[in-house]
C-alpha cells in the first residue's frame, strides 16, 4: 500500500477545544476549522493529520456515533522525555502514568487528553539484558 497521509480522526465533545489542546501542548496548528470538524497539522511532520469531528456529527460512523473515545493511546517518539515530562508536568496536565523506564526498552509517561484521549510520550533507551534474557529475546 502507498499513501501519501497518515490521519487520526477522534470523536470530540467540543473539536476546537480538542484541537486548542493539541496545539497548546503539541505544537500542532489548525488547518481547517468547520466548527463541526477540525483539521490539525503538525508543521515537522505534514504528512500526519489528527482531526476531531463532533462525536454526534452525521458524518461520524453510526456504530459509535456520540460515544466517549475509549482504549486510545495516541503515543509521540520524542528525543528527550524528561524534558517533555518537566514541561507538560509543569503545565497542569493530568499524568496518568508517571514517568517509567521499561525495561523491554521504552522510557514513557502518559497524560489525559480531550475526550477521553490518552497520550503517551516516549523515547527509546536499551533494553534491559536480563529482562531479554528471560524473554527468550537475547541472542
Amino acid at each position: 500500500m502507498q499513501f501519501t497521509l497518515i490521519g487520526m480522526a477522534v470523536a470530540a465533545e467540543d473539536p476546537a477545544a480538542s484541537a486548542a489542546w493539541f496545539t497548546e501542548h503539541f505544537g500542532f496548528t489548525v488547518g481547517i476549522d468547520l466548527g463541526w470538524y477540525v483539521n490539525t497539522q503538525h508543521a515537522d511532520h505534514p504528512n500526519v493529520s489528527l482531526d476531531f469531528v463532533q462525536r454526534d456529527h452525521q458524518s461520524w460512523p453510526q456504530a459509535s456515533r456520540g460515544r466517549n473515545v475509549v482504549g486510545t493511546l495516541l503515543a509521540f517518539l520524542v528525543a528527550d522525555v524528561d524534558a517533555e515530562f518537566a514541561r507538560l508536568d509543569a503545565a497542569g496536565m493530568e499524568v496518568v502514568m508517571p514517568l517509567v523506564t521499561e525495561p523491554w526498552g521504552q522510557r514513557r509517561f502518559q497524560v489525559a487528553g480531550p475526550d477521553g484521549l490518552l497520550v503517551e510520550v516516549l523515547r527509546m533507551v536499551a533494553p534491559d539484558p536480563q529482562w531479554l534474557a528471560d524473554h527468550g529475546l537475547a541472542g
